[in-house]
């Protein structure tokens, strides 16, 4: 990008897009997908460069005021008018998606492509409070794809590595992302991840970043970045106390202060900026309290990875709103400030979800801050010892 007003522009349409989602009449290209774990009812797109993903398949893209359209210059990002806001980009459909196990199983059963060079997959397509809702995350759907017969309940380690070693093969992916839904275990699914994370790196040279929430021992840190682990996620998603009980109300039982303890042993061993967090903003938690708990975050060595809430269609939030774009752009700057005032990068870390940046318009709003001389944002109230 030119210059820090460049970044700042496409920062702030990549919220709105995020945000408010968008109508796409059949583009061609990788279709991304409905429902299951993670980011989805999304699909990629690149703007000037930069690969996002843009809500498209929930009901309220539906309502989006922005579409595409071809055009003289090709597809083309309209809003209400036949006036290009910029020329657009589909990713196309991975070329391993067409490859199956010997088995018969196909591979994109096993892992998906996320943004444009990302290797994602679910290892455990269930969790032990989904069936119940009043204990669930009440934003997730991880057992929707298990349900409609598009992903495998349980992936093994030589199916991932299997899949990953074609993928960097036939379509240049750069990092996988390996998360799991809770099992009913004290390692909270760090032996899974360690243990495919071992049979990947015998099969490529691929940065790995697994995701489980905190394991009772502490060792198994030791032991996923043994194993070839190189980056950690364990998911915050919102951060106060009420909000918690009433937005994921069985993982709440995990208090504010038991994360930041993990987090800290996990930073012990991978490393500052190698540990990150998942905030989910529109949910209910205010501004200043995203913010706050960032800030502290940051201080910890967590990169906090702050995205819009998205509803997913068949969740009990599939109608709740979507935040305001000046909403997420307070977040945003804010926390970009915090981050260009530590040593914290998205760019740096080895492999994640923050690093791969396209869920978020946050890693824009860090490069426009790290181009200018704002000042840092002042220290706000909340998500401190007393928050659990």
């Amino acid at each position: 990008m030119a210059d820090s007003r460049d970044a700042a522009a496409l920062a702030r349409l990549v919220t709105d897009l995020q945000v408010q989602g968008l109508v796409e009449p059949g583009v061609p290209g990788n279709k991304g997908r409905r429902g299951g774990a993670g980011p989805s009812d999304h699909r990629a797109l690149t703007l000037d460069g930069t690969t996002v993903m843009v809500p498209v398949y929930s009901s309220a893209a539906q309502r989006s005021p922005f579409r595409l359209a071809a055009g003289g210059a090709g597809l083309e990002l309209q809003r209400e008018s036949a006036t290009p806001l910029a020329v657009v980009e589909a990713p196309p459909e991975p070329r391993f998606y067409g490859l199956h196990t010997a088995d018969g199983t196909p591979y994109r059963s096993i892992a998906l492509l996320h943004s444009r060079d990302v290797l994602a997959t679910t290892l455990l397509q269930t969790c032990i409070r989904f069936r119940d809702r009043s204990q669930s995350c009440q934003f997730c759907a991880i057992e929707q794809s298990l349900d409609d017969g598009r992903t495998l309940v349980r992936k093994t380690p030589a199916q991932v590595a299997e899949v990953a070693e074609a993928a960097v093969r036939l379509d240049g992916v750069r990092q996988l992302v390996m998360t799991t839904g809770t099992p009913n275990s004290d390692d909270r699914g760090a032996r899974l991840l360690a243990e495919t994370a071992a049979a990947v790196k015998a099969r490529v040279n691929l940065p790995i970043q697994a995701q489980c929430e905190p394991p009772e021992d502490p060792i198994w840190f030791q032991r996923m970045k043994d194993a070839g682990v190189d980056s950690l996620g364990m998911h915050l998603e919102v951060v106060e106390p009420e909000v918690r009980r009433r937005i994921l109300p069985g993982k709440a039982e995990l208090s504010l202060e038991r994360y930041f303890e993990a987090f800290e042993q996990a930073v012990a061993v991978f490393g500052r900026g190698e540990v990150s967090t998942y905030l989910l903003a529109g949910l209910g938690d205010s501004a200043a309290a995203i913010v706050a708990c960032s800030e502290r975050l940051i201080a910890a060595g967590v990169y906090p990875f702050v995205v819009p809430f998205v509803p997913i269609s068949g969740t009990p939030l599939e109608h709740h709103p979507a935040p305001s774009a000046a909403f997420m752009v307070e977040i945003y700057t804010a926390v970009a400030q915090q981050l260009a005032a530590s040593d914290l990068r998205a760019a740096a870390m080895s492999a994640g979800c923050a690093k791969c940046g396209a869920c978020s318009a946050l890693s824009l709003f860090e490069q426009a801050a790290a181009t200018s001389d704002a000042p840092s944002a002042p220290p706000q109230a909340g998500c401190g010892p007393s928050s659990s």
